[in-house]
């Protein structure tokens, strides 16, 4: 079986090009291919699928692509921000796309993403803001980007040691104000653990520091995270533009 392995911000995904939609992606498969001392290692895996290949009553129509995310326990999250970045610049790689901007279909809905040669901006859709979780026994600021989120404001990232919250059903992200329209975020993904990097966990963060006094809306807010920057936009139509790099950094066969 084919492989591609990339990685946004150093969220990293392998990823499997399966068009006609043959491929039998079972747990257990995400799983081995996901694992980092005996697989390929990864926080998922991203299959390259055609939409109308596609049964799941989740697919939204409107978009030629289909991104089957799976996170490392094969679970199936509702939307990723760096794997639709690294999901359409593979398409660009493979010559299956243009240049320019184009709708992925996920099942957090059809989310348009400008892809070039350089960074990949995605519009994830407008951010809804719920009732305040509570996560750790302090109140979080609940945002979702078509998946849940708990943001909860620290004073350092570096501090926080191993990150172990007590809210498992959540992205969980410790967001550090380091100035103006400038965060620190680290994130416990839901079904993976600590991440180097999370799109809507980073969309997130965004929005809940903007509501709590951080950069007005239509600032480009600059978010570092451990695999590295992205730039966050909370627009006044309540969408939220992501932007950062997306490398594929290897590709070879796995021996079923």
């Amino acid at each position: 079986m084919r492989f591609w392995k990339g990685h946004g911000t150093g969220n990293d995904f392998v990823v499997l090009l399966d068009p006609d939609g043959t491929l039998q992606l079972t747990d257990a498969l995400v799983v081995a291919l996901c694992d980092r001392r005996t697989g390929i290692g990864a926080d998922g895996v991203l299959r390259v699928v055609l939409s109308d290949r596609v049964t799941e009553e989740t697919v939204t129509p409107g978009a030629r692509w289909f991104m089957d995310h799976r996170n490392a326990d094969g679970s199936r999250p509702e939307m990723c921000g760096n794997g639709v970045r690294l999901f359409a610049h593979f398409l660009l790689s493979q010559g299956e796309i243009q240049p320019g901007t184009v709708p992925i279909a996920t099942r957090g809905g059809v989310k348009q993403v400008e892809v070039t040669d350089g960074d990949v901006t995605v519009d994830m859709g407008p951010a809804v803001v719920g009732e305040p979780v509570l996560v750790d026994g302090d109140v979080a600021t609940y945002v979702d980007m078509g998946n849940p989120h708990g943001v909860l404001p620290v004073l350092s990232v570096d501090a926080l040691g191993e990150l172990h919250p007590d809210r498992l059903d959540l992205n969980v992200e410790y967001v550090e104000r380091a100035g103006p329209a400038h965060l620190r975020m680290r994130v416990h993904e839901r079904g993976v653990g600590e991440t180097l990097s999370c799109g809507t966990g980073a969309c997130a963060a965004v929005v809940a520091d903007s509501l709590a006094g951080g950069a007005e809306r239509g600032t480009p807010v600059r978010l570092d995270v451990p695999g590295g920057t992205l730039t966050i936009t909370w627009r006044e139509d309540e969408h939220v533009l992501l932007r950062g790099p997306a490398v594929i950094v290897a590709s070879g066969d796995w021996l079923l």
